[in-house]
């Protein structure tokens, strides 16, 4: 057996490397979730006998590989659909991969600084799991491959609505750590393995319940080409095919949503289309869409608004860097095409947003990205019933990014024991039921639509409650007792 002290910090680099490509497998469209504690203990072994340096260098190869593999669709949507010539789309994709990965690079290069072998087992889960905290938030936040998201069908799912994504992450991670000292022949390592992963087997399935009549609904997809869209006759394209959409949908329909900006125009010149749209449809039935909205000052804002049996709307509060907003505008704007961006001057809305009241249900809505932070769904679900995302994934092309896209939205539903509605322009649309799994689902790259039962929901996990902050504060006491609060080693 290779001593860890033989094992050369080059090698750890390279192992690392794969280590983070290997993590994508985890994810979907792959769902290999069993990689993933081996894959931590990939990462963990041999890493108290190398310097903070070379600790931050390893911790930065795992980022290179992660999210080289897994978030490679970032290229799609520079290249494709942000006129960028190929050497400029390959640099830019490889600039926010190897920025990305420094995440892991400081995190491990502290952890390796500030911390003693004795109680690594623990401390190294502790910290991988505030290191994925940090880039949660940090620069706007960009939780995405977080390492619990791929255990939405794994043995430790039900282990979701108690603690979320984090504790998750943290129980993979442990289970990492927890392999590297069995193949020390440490045996007890072996009996929190057991309890952690056999635990959700007398876990209850379901923390909330149903309250009143299940809804039929339906969900369009209009599956537009991104690049026409907003021209005056991708304009009237779109609202051809969203009309006629909707007037093949049930008369017992009682909600239809469109995606993202359906309509690529202003709320106010798509208002007379959708009200023409509203007058075929019987009197109960809501109809909510995806719309940019512009207010009297000018301000642009991403949003859903709703016709018929609805009331209320909802503006994005969590917009995308770079795609909805422009850090440092004076001085990129105009530099890259991919930095003008149609629709990317938007303004944030407020974050104490009332749900959407539609067909008789409280709608907690996200707006694409959104969906993905998982605290910011849990405080809307707190006063909804069903939760709502509408996004727009046509940027991403034929990659990986959607299908994650969708696996973080059914994990937001298994968090908050909530249905999740789920529209988008060419996929994956998809209604979700409270457990996270697939109910109903449109082929991708079709102009379709789905129809279904949603069922509202009353009650609150242990995580809709709490959110994320008592396994950050669990994964902080695991890194205290290895703590160096005196000496250097």
């Amino acid at each position: 057996m290779l001593s860890s002290r033989t094992y050369r910090p080059w090698m750890g680099y390279l192992v690392a490397l794969l280590a983070g490509a290997l993590t994508t497998l985890t994810f979907a469209p792959f769902e290999w979730w069993w990689i993933g504690p081996f894959a931590v203990a990939l990462t963990f072994y041999g890493l108290h006998d190398l310097t903070p340096g070379q600790a931050a260098l390893r911790g930065w190869s795992y980022g290179v590989g992660l999210f080289g593999a897994g978030t490679s669709w970032i290229y799609v949507s520079i290249h494709d659909y942000g006129y960028t010539g190929v050497p400029l789309a390959v640099f830019l994709t490889a600039l926010f991969v190897v920025t990305l990965a420094l995440f892991y690079g400081v995190v491990f290069g502290v952890y390796r600084r500030f911390t003693s072998p004795r109680w690594s087992v623990i401390t190294f889960a502790g910290v991988w799991v505030l290191g994925e905290a940090l880039r949660t938030w940090a620069f706007s936040g960009f939780p995405w491959l977080l390492l619990g998201s791929a255990h939405v069908e794994s043995p430790l799912a039900p282990w979701a609505p108690i603690g979320g994504v984090y504790l998750l992450s943290l129980i993979v991670a442990l289970s990492g750590t927890l392999l590297v000292a069995l193949l020390r022949r440490r045996l007890w390592a072996l009996v929190p393995l057991i309890a952690m992963w056999g635990l959700p087997l007398v876990l209850p399935a379901q923390w909330t319940s149903p309250q009143g009549d299940p809804k039929q609904v339906a969900l369009l997809q209009g599956n537009l080409p991104q690049l026409s869209k907003w021209s005056p006759e991708g304009q009237r394209k779109a609202a051809n095919t969203y009309a006629k959409l909707t007037r093949d949908q049930d008369d017992d329909t009682d909600l239809i949503v469109w995606p993202e900006t359906a309509l690529p125009m202003f709320a106010a010149q798509a208002r007379p289309v959708l009200e023409r749209v509203q007058a075929t449809l019987p009197p109960d039935t809501a109809l909510l869409t995806g719309i940019v909205q512009r207010d009297a000052q000018g301000d642009y804002y991403n949003a859903i608004i709703g016709m018929g049996n609805s009331q209320g709307s909802y503006r994005k509060e969590h917009l995308v860097p770079f795609g909805e907003y422009l850090p440092l505008e004076g001085l990129l704007r105009g530099i890259i095409a991919f930095f003008d961006l149609p629709m990317s001057s938007f303004t944030a809305g407020a974050s104490d947003q009332a749900p959407i009241q539609a067909a008789g249900m409280q709608l907690g809505s996200a707006i694409c990205y959104e969906i993905i932070y998982a605290d910011l769904v849990a405080q809307r679900a707190r006063s909804a019933d069903v939760l709502l995302t509408v996004s727009n994934d046509t940027w991403f092309g034929d990659s990986i990014g959607p299908l994650q896209h969708l696996q973080m939205a059914q994990l937001r539903a298994l968090e908050n024991g909530r249905y999740v509605l789920r529209a988008t322009s060419n996929g994956v649309t998809a209604i979700i039921d409270a457990q996270g799994h697939i109910t109903q689902r449109a082929p991708r790259f079709e102009t379709a639509s789905i129809s279904g039962e949603v069922q509202p929901m009353q009650g609150m996990t242990l995580f809709t409650r709490t959110g994320s902050w008592p396994t950050w504060g669990l994964a902080l006491l695991l890194l205290i007792p290895g703590l160096r609060w005196q000496r250097r080693g």
